[in-house]
C-alpha cells in the first residue's frame, strides 16, 4: 500500500471553490433580473391561467473535487423544506444506487442524505485502490458536505463493511465538521484481522471480494506484506485511536468476518479516543454473520434494525435531541444459547458499561483420549500425531465467511478425517456461560520447517450434533512476533497462541464443549505448502507429520472467559 501524504486542509487550492461562489453568484443575479422583469409583466398583464413555480428536486446529483482535482460522483437527497439540515454522507465502492435505497427513511426524520461512489468506482473518476484514497476523500468529501446551503455544517456517517472502514477512514483524519459515525461490521486492523489471522492469508475473504471489485493485484500485494512490516500502518487504527474526535457507534455480529474489530474499535476510542470520542463510545453485538447465517435460526428478539438505531444516534449527536440513548448503558450484547431448546438460557440481550464484562478464566486442557477437562495433566509424555497434506487440506465448513455459507454449522461433515483431533469435555451437569476473549495455547511440533494450527470452538448437541462457535489460525514461522520470522527444527516442542476472538453463548446442560486441532481450514484459510518459502512462491509442497503435546510440561489448553453465576442470577 502507497504511503498516503497527509495534506492539510489549509494548503488546498481554493480557486476552484472560488471561480464557482463567483460563477454561481453571476447566474443568480441573472436569475433575479429576469424574475423582476417578470413580475413586472404579470403585473401589467391579467391572465386566467397562471403557470404555478417549478417544485425544488429533493434530489441533486453532483460531481465534487477532492483536493487532487479528481471528482467524485455524489447524489443528495434532500428532505421537504427549507433546510439547512443535519448531513449523513455513505461513501461505497459498490455503487451509490445500491446503498441510496431508503433514503426517505432519512430524509423523513429530517436529514439530508449524501451518497458518493469511492474513486474509481461507478460514476466517479479516478483510480481505484480499495481503501488507500479513503481516508483523504472521505475527510475532503465530509468537509464539502459541510459548506452546501442545504447543510447546517454538522455531518455524521454511516455504513457497514466497506462503507463502515471508509467511515473509520475519515474520522482517522480528524475532519472538523464530522460530528458522529455509525459504524457495522467493520475491522480494526488491516493487518490481523482482514489480510491475515494468526499470520495465515485469509484467502476465502479476500480473493473472490478483490476478484468481484477488479482489483486482483492487490493479492499479490497483500502476499508480499504477511511479515508486519509497517505497510498497513496508515490504516491500523489502534495507532490512530488518539485522532478520532467524534462518538462512535459499533454495531457487530458474533459470526461477522470482523466480529474483533468492532469491539476493539469501541473499548480503544472509549479509553483513548479525543476530542468527544472518549467516554462517549457505543456498542451492540448481536448473533449476526456477514450476511445470513446457516442451519441456525435464533429467536425473534435476536434482530435489530440498525437504520432505526442510526437514526436514534444522528438524532442525539447532530440535532441534539434528548432520547435517552446516551443515558442507556454503552454495551449491548445478545448471549447466545440453545437453538433447539426453547426453555435453554441464553438467547437474551444483556447490557454492560464496559467491556469485557467481568469473567473468569477457566482452563480446560487438552488430554489423552481425546478428553478436555479442566484437570491438569498427569501424564509426563503425551501427545496426538496426524499428517496434514497441503494438496488435501481440510474444507472450511461454517464461521465468519464472506462468500461461502456460514455461521453455527455442524462440524461432522469434516468430522472423520484423520487430519483432524477433537478433544470434547463429559456432559456439562449445569449450563456454562462463556463471554469475552477466547484463547488457545498448543503445545505442538513439526518435521516441517513451518505450519499452520487450527483451532474450533465447538458446541456439542446432545443429539451429537457440532455447532462451530469459534475458530482461527496460527502460522507456526511468527511464533516469536508477526514481525520476524523464526522456523521450527524437526524434534523440538513449541508453544503456539491462537486468539479465537470473542463470544458470548452459554453451553446448556447436557451439551459438551469441545476443541478440533488440524492444519488447515481450505478456503477460509490459504493452505501452508509447509516449505518454509513465503506464501505462492511456487507450486512445491509437504506433507507435514504434525503433533498436539498434551502432557505435564506441555499443558495444551483453551482459556475460556466463564461468567458466574450469582445467586442463580446471572450479570
Amino acid at each position: 500500500m502507497p504511503r498516503l501524504k497527509l495534506v492539510p486542509a489549509s494548503s488546498r487550492n481554493k480557486n476552484s471553490d472560488s471561480f464557482y461562489h463567483r460563477a454561481y453568484a453571476a447566474v443568480r443575479l441573472r436569475v433575479l433580473i429576469s424574475l423582476a422583469l417578470a413580475a413586472l409583466v404579470s403585473l401589467a398583464v391579467v391572465t386566467s391561467a397562471q403557470q404555478p413555480a417549478p417544485a425544488r428536486s429533493n434530489k441533486l446529483d453532483q460531481m465534487v473535487a477532492m483536493r487532487d482535482g479528481v471528482k467524485l460522483a455524489t447524489t443528495i437527497y434532500l428532505p421537504e423544506g427549507d433546510g439547512p439540515w443535519p448531513v449523513v454522507l455513505i461513501r461505497t465502492p459498490y455503487g451509490k444506487s445500491t446503498q441510496a435505497i431508503g433514503n426517505e427513511k432519512w430524509t423523513a426524520r429530517g436529514f439530508a442524505l449524501a451518497v458518493q461512489d469511492c474513486r474509481g468506482t461507478f460514476q466517479s473518476e479516478g483510480e481505484y485502490k480499495p481503501f488507500m484514497t479513503d481516508p483523504l476523500d472521505g475527510f475532503d468529501t465530509i468537509e464539502w458536505a459541510a459548506r452546501q446551503t442545504w447543510s447546517n455544517g454538522k455531518v455524521g456517517m454511516f455504513g457497514a463493511s466497506a462503507m463502515g472502514i471508509t467511515s473509520n477512514l475519515a474520522a482517522m483524519m480528524e475532519p472538523p465538521h464530522l460530528v458522529a459515525t455509525f459504524v457495522m461490521v467493520a475491522r480494526s486492523s488491516i493487518y490481523s484481522q482482514s489480510a491475515f489471522m494468526g499470520g495465515v492469508f485469509r484467502k476465502e475473504l479476500n480473493e473472490p471480494w478483490l476478484k468481484r471489485q477488479k482489483a486482483e493485484w492487490m493479492i499479490a500485494e497483500t502476499l508480499k506484506h504477511n511479515v508486519y512490516d509497517g505497510y498497513y500502518d496508515i490504516a491500523e487504527l489502534p495507532k490512530h485511536w488518539h485522532k478520532f474526535q467524534v462518538p462512535v457507534y459499533n454495531y457487530g455480529g458474533w459470526y461477522d468476518i470482523f466480529a474483533q474489530g468492532n469491539i476493539d474499535n469501541f473499548a480503544g476510542l472509549q479509553a483513548q479516543g479525543g476530542g468527544m470520542a472518549a467516554g462517549n463510545q457505543k456498542l451492540i453485538m448481536g448473533p449476526w454473520g456477514h450476511g445470513k447465517v446457516e442451519e441456525v435460526t435464533y429467536p425473534a428478539n435476536s434482530t435489530v434494525n440498525a437504520t432505526d438505531e442510526a437514526l436514534r444516534w444522528f438524532d442525539y449527536w447532530l440535532k441534539g435531541k434528548d432520547n435517552g440513548i446516551m443515558d442507556e448503558p454503552p454495551v449491548r450484547y445478545y448471549v447466545m444459547g440453545d437453538v433447539a431448546d426453547p426453555k435453554a438460557p441464553g438467547n437474551e440481550w444483556r447490557t454492560a458499561i464496559s467491556w469485557p464484562v467481568p469473567s473468569k478464566p477457566t482452563s480446560y486442557f487438552l488430554n489423552a483420549g481425546g478428553t478436555l477437562t479442566e484437570k491438569l495433566p498427569e501424564q509426563t509424555e503425551s501427545k496426538d500425531t496426524y499428517k496434514y497434506d497441503p494438496k488435501n487440506p481440510a474444507p472450511t465448513v461454517g464461521g465468519a465467511n464472506l462468500s461461502i455459507k456460514k455461521g453455527p454449522m455442524d462440524q461432522r461433515t469434516v468430522g472423520d478425517r484423520k487430519d483432524i483431533l477433537k478433544y470434547v469435555t463429559g456432559v456439562l451437569a449445569s449450563p456454562v456461560e462463556i463471554t469475552g476473549r477466547i484463547k488457545v495455547e498448543l503445545w505442538a511440533e513439526s518435521d516441517c520447517p513451518d505450519t499452520d494450527w487450527m483451532a474450533k470452538l465447538v458446541d456439542v448437541y446432545p443429539d451429537g450434533t457440532e455447532r462451530l462457535v469459534l475458530d482461527s489460525a496460527f502460522r507456526a514461522r511468527f511464533r516469536e512476533g508477526f514481525d520476524r520470522e523464526v522456523f521450527m527444527t524437526k524434534g523440538e516442542v513449541y508453544k503456539f497462541t491462537l486468539d479465537l476472538w470473542s463470544t458470548s453463548l452459554i453451553f446448556n446442560k447436557g451439551h459438551r464443549i469441545a476443541i478440533h486441532v488440524t492444519s488447515s481450514n481450505d478456503p477460509r484459510y490459504d493452505p501452508n505448502p509447509n516449505t518454509g518459502k513465503p506464501g505462492r512462491a511456487d507450486g512445491e509442497t509437504r506433507v507435514a507429520t504434525n503433533a498436539i503435546h498434551h502432557d505435564r510440561a506441555h499443558p495444551s489448553r483453551v482459556l475460556l472467559p466463564v461468567v458466574p453465576s450469582y445467586n442463580g442470577k446471572r450479570p
